[in-house]
């Protein structure tokens, strides 16, 4: 008899408020290694403050919580040795060239020939014809890829990608589509915040709805397009999409999103 092998992310329970204000009202939920696990959300949702417990930048107020088989709370340490955060924004430094910007974090990381590190890496996202040439020439999706670059290097097994097509034009949306399929491909773990629904239905093993706190749908797409009927137009069968899904799982009153954006994204 063969057991399967422990998630890389294991959550139980896990609450989190602000002064009076719940955001994590008790979330559950297992992401499978070397998998894409997409959380989906609209503004307001929890999704960030789920991602800055499980990277230990917040303590939850209840709840359990591991990463690689660490506890985030009493292992910080081991935590974030196992893993890297990449925010909404890509976090580059413009003066310098794109291996530079290699070099210096694996340097930051006492890494031995950080050089042949930052070669691998831009051969890897399809930027060496770049890496010469200073970060504020380049494009949105070429940033968001070096970016995602400078925070495997290290080798994390977990990586956290906090709605990382923020703001990018639908060509650079798609590079970085291609890089994240690039990480899983490789082993890496990925979970990735997000509200776009097509990013969801586009790279994602496992995807789970947040909405008001909470954990309201867990599946893959296929399970969760089971959660709709599909419709019959003239006799021909129309599957729901996850726009479809979403809306009728979480209701069509943005007007709490709204508010609570204000507190938390």
């Amino acid at each position: 008899m063969t057991t399967s092998p422990s998630p890389a992310i294991h959550v139980r329970g896990l609450q989190k408020a602000y002064q009076e204000l719940p955001v994590l009202r008790g979330v559950d939920l297992d992401v499978a290694r070397g998998s894409i696990f997409a959380l989906l959300g609209s503004n307001g949702a929890g999704k960030t403050t789920l991602v800055r417990i499980l990277s230990t930048l917040l303590r939850a107020d209840a709840g359990t919580a591991t990463v690689e088989g660490f506890d985030v709370a009493t292992q910080s340490a081991s935590v974030r040795e196992s893993i890297s955060l990449t925010g909404q924004f890509a976090a580059v430094d413009e003066i310098l060239t794109g291996r530079e910007n290699l070099v210096l974090v694996a340097r930051l990381r006492h890494l031995a020939d950080p050089g042949r590190i930052a070669d691998d890496l831009l051969a890897r996202f399809s930027l060496t014809d770049a890496g010469g040439r200073r970060v504020a020439t380049y494009s949105g999706g070429m940033r968001r890829r070096l970016d995602i670059a400078m925070s495997l290097i290290g080798d994390p097994p977990v990586i956290f990608l906090d709605e990382p097509t923020t703001g990018l034009d639908p060509q650079a949306r798609i590079e970085v589509w291609n890089a994240v399929r690039e990480l899983a491909a490789n082993g890496t773990t990925v979970l990735l915040t997000t509200q776009y629904l097509d990013e969801a239905e586009e790279l994602a093993d496992r995807i789970a709805i947040l909405h008001e706190g909470v954990i309201i749908a867990d599946g893959t797409l296929a399970e969760l397009k089971q959660l709709l009927p599909p419709t019959k137009v003239e006799y021909v069968e129309k599957q729901p999409s996850l726009e479809d899904i979403f809306l009728a799982i979480v209701g069509h009153d943005r007007s709490a999103d709204t508010a609570a954006a204000g507190t938390e994204n």
